[in-house]
């Protein structure tokens, strides 16, 4: 696999120039995609803005494509669309339309972040697809768009060769879902400490809907969780992490619910996922002695987690992603 051409669709709101807000999702894309990093992955990404050039407003921003540019990209990412779009009903913007349906019929992978996904909608890039969107606006992207499963408890939603992602630091979630996807959960690991995030976030947007809780005097579930994956080897159950936590079975899957949006053996299965793939990255150990370390048991039983969590095998994983393995890529 390699990193390949990224070009953002870039559509500043034609009454305020470029937002702030446009330019938040905007730059957590330049920052993953636009900064090489020949250390990690050589060659890195190559970088497209296609699109009008924003003035006015906040800040100016300048393209090096026109929309055009979009075709022939491996990967192409609409940040955000105008607000007039969203609060006041306006069309996207059919020029970009026109470049998003062919920029997906050339085969690139199409991915929103945000209010991006009004403009793949707009396109019929979404239509009978599960995606995502900031939460406050997941209401409006459902309306307008009912042939789309809007899914707002999530940070991000992958379905097929169509990713979106909701609002704000989920893009980044997602960006590095993509960097996973294509350079492996080690160069996607090292890239997420440079950035000083996690490399992968359990759970969803669940978490950050306000919607009034129980009051509760219960800690975090930071300390169990973390005592929980320094022991994926060994055979944990829902009940053993609750005994830690000093929880009924009952409270604790609700906590996980509330405070992580996915059940507690979800995220168990998510951690030794993760840990799968990074022994596949960085050791020799065999299939099923990886199977063992990460707590997924059988290789038979890795493999079908695996394959369902990550969508190859893992000697497909392995052959992909090795260092040692991985031949030099060139454009």
């Amino acid at each position: 696999m390699s990193a390949g051409i990224v070009a953002i669709a870039v559509v500043p709101d034609r009454r305020i120039g470029t937002s702030l807000w446009e330019l938040y999702e905007l730059s957590l894309a330049c920052a993953v995609f636009g900064i090489p990093h020949p250390d990690l992955a050589d060659p890195w990404y190559e970088l497209r803005l296609c699109g009008d050039s924003g003035e006015g407003g906040v800040f100016s921003l300048r393209t090096d494509h026109g929309l055009d540019g979009l075709v022939g990209a491996d990967t192409v990412i609409v940040p955000s669309v105008p607000e007039a779009v969203v609060d006041d009903g306006e069309e996207v913007p059919e020029e970009l339309v026109t470049a998003l349906r062919a920029a997906a019929a050339s085969g690139a992978r199409m991915v929103s972040l945000c209010t991006g996904a009004f403009a793949l909608a707009a396109a019929g890039l979404l239509d009978g697809r599960r995606a995502t969107a900031h939460w406050q606006h997941t209401a409006q992207l459902a309306a307008r768009h009912p042939e789309v499963i809007v899914d707002d408890s999530v940070l991000y939603t992958a379905d097929g060769p169509v990713l979106t992602s909701a609002g704000a630091t989920a893009a980044l979630d997602l960006c590095l879902h993509l960097v996973r996807t294509d350079l492996g959960a080690t160069v996607a690991g090292q890239l997420a400490r440079r950035l000083v995030v996690p490399a992968h976030r359990p759970g969803g947007q669940a978490q950050f809907i306000e919607a009034p809780l129980p009051p509760s005097d219960d800690d975090s579930l930071g300390p169990v969780l973390q005592w929980a994956t320094e022991r994926l080897a060994e055979p944990l159950t829902v009940e053993d992490l609750a005994r830690r936590a000093r929880m009924s079975p009952r409270t604790f899957h609700r906590r996980v619910r509330e405070e992580y949006g996915t059940t507690p053996l979800q995220w168990l299965l998510q951690q030794r996922v993760a840990r799968a793939q990074t022994l596949l990255e960085s050791t020799d150990l065999p299939v099923e002695l990886v199977g063992d370390h990460s707590g997924l048991g059988s290789a038979a039983n890795l493999r079908r987690h695996f394959i369902r969590a990550v969508g190859v095998s893992p000697s497909g994983y392995r052959q992909a992603f090795r260092p040692s393995a991985r031949p030099s890529r060139g454009r």
